[in-house]
């Protein structure tokens, strides 16, 4: 069944909204040459990784969906963006960190069975995981972002997914060592930039409309999890024909599965509340 649209949600963990707006030189540029629109985005709390995870892809709060640490994690019971496509007849592929296969598939991780899989008709259609197993301030234990840019356009060619998700730990992990105020965040900025902007117009030109954005902030001293601007704010950026608010709206987090839902053409679950922000 061919949906309405197509759509890749690109989230980057843990960027504070400044270091979008001033390291972030390729998607800065689309937004004054008038190909992206860019709003701030506030995060559910607790701030903490797996909470925004599945706050993301369920529409609603750590409260309600239970996920409320990063150790404390389970398969939600809440519809989310890929059992709502799946259902919908679409097909979903998702590149990303292994608690998004624990949320929306199945729980707990299976480091061999779970790892790569083609699974039609399930609510993940084609899943491409990483685990970070070992991370450390001293060792990150994350991928390259090209190959996971790389990854998902694979999933976009060979089985022609209408929706993708990819997650990349990068920043986050650069910035719980070093901060966000230094040389080497300037620079990991940059890199990934400069990476994302190698794909993105190819996702463009094979009809995907395009969400860059993140989980939540990040603190100059690194840190997470509390409520504070800092830790909560972020950017989004959307490459597509829809309209948002002015450019000065503050969206919360809780909009971003409806809205993606809605750009695709399939029904909103009761249960996602928030208000779709692009029309």
């Amino acid at each position: 069944m061919a949906l309405k649209s197509k759509l890749l949600l690109i989230i980057l963990d843990g960027v504070p909204y400044r270091n979008w707006r001033r390291l972030m030189g390729n998607l800065e540029g689309w937004v004054q040459s008038s190909e992206a629109q860019v709003w701030r985005m506030r995060s559910v709390l607790p701030s903490t990784s797996a909470c925004c995870y599945a706050s993301i892809h369920t529409g609603v709060t750590p409260q309600v969906h239970g996920i409320l640490s990063n150790e404390n994690r389970f398969r939600v019971r809440q519809p989310d963006i890929f059992s709502e496509v799946s259902k919908a007849g679409g097909r979903t592929g998702a590149v990303t960190h292994s608690y998004w296969s624990e949320f929306f598939r199945s729980h707990p991780f299976d480091l061999v069975e779970d790892m790569e899989f083609d699974e039609p008709g399930g609510p993940i259609t084609h899943g491409r995981f990483h685990t970070m197993t070992g991370y450390n301030l001293k060792n990150q234990m994350t991928p390259s972002d090209v190959d996971l840019f790389a990854t998902l356009t694979m999933l976009t060619r060979r089985h022609g997914i209408d929706y993708g998700i990819l997650h990349s730990c990068t920043l986050d992990s650069m910035g719980h060592r070093f901060g966000h105020d230094c040389h080497e965040m300037d620079h990991a900025c940059y890199a990934m930039d400069g990476m994302l902007a190698a794909f993105l117009p190819g996702w463009r030109e094979a009809g995907y409309e395009v969400i860059v954005t993140a989980d939540h902030g990040q603190t100059d001293r690194g840190h997470h999890g509390g409520h504070d601007d800092e830790m909560q704010d972020f950017a989004l950026y959307y490459f597509g024909p829809a309209k948002g608010p002015e450019a000065d709206a503050l969206l919360d987090q809780l909009q971003l599965a409806p809205t993606v839902l809605s750009r695709l053409g399939v029904d909103i679950p009761a249960t996602m509340k928030g208000k779709v922000f692009l029309i």
